[in-house]
């Protein structure tokens, strides 16, 4: 082989090379992607059905069921214009109630509910996870809607 041939051999396997590596981190990258929804997107059936995803918003209040000498319970997300309901089988964090922010790991049934691996809450009263608050204000022009429990000033 001539020192020309043999330079494009070694490009040529350079490339291949490096193709190929891209391709498999592509695909490992592609399998370990969670994306956000929303209960309006879910709604609207944007969100793939039994495929993992994150579901943000807040705990309806009153919709929390804890089933009694079991870590089973169910509670339903809302982002004020639709609501999902959320099943759960495990240790819920200690800042989970009613009337808070929560994005919960999982997958959604064909029933509809989805059904959560992982639970995340809030970190103080003022907080609210960045994508679920995105959400929500975009689901109502722009503006925060009030959360009665926390209007006004703060209660001493």
């Amino acid at each position: 082989m001539t020192p020309r041939q043999r330079r494009i051999t070694l490009v040529v396997g350079i490339l291949a090379g490096v193709s190929l590596a891209g391709v498999l981190a592509l695909n490992a990258f592609r399998d370990n992607v969670m994306f956000f929804f929303d209960p309006s997107q879910v709604a609207a059936g944007e969100a793939p059905i039994e495929k993992r995803f994150r579901l943000g918003g807040m705990v309806r209040p009153g919709t929390v069921d804890r089933r009694a000498g079991s870590l089973d319970m169910s509670f339903v997300v809302t982002d004020f214009k639709q609501d999902v309901k959320v099943v759960y089988s495990g240790v819920v964090p200690d800042l989970f109630r009613e009337n808070q922010g929560v994005v919960a790991h999982g997958r959604l049934g064909r029933d509809g509910i989805f059904v959560a691996d992982e639970i995340l809450a809030k970190h103080d009263e003022n907080y609210m996870p960045p994508e679920v608050a995105r959400a929500i204000k975009e689901k109502h022009g722009g503006v925060m809607p009030v959360n009665p429990d926390h209007a006004g000033p703060p209660k001493t």
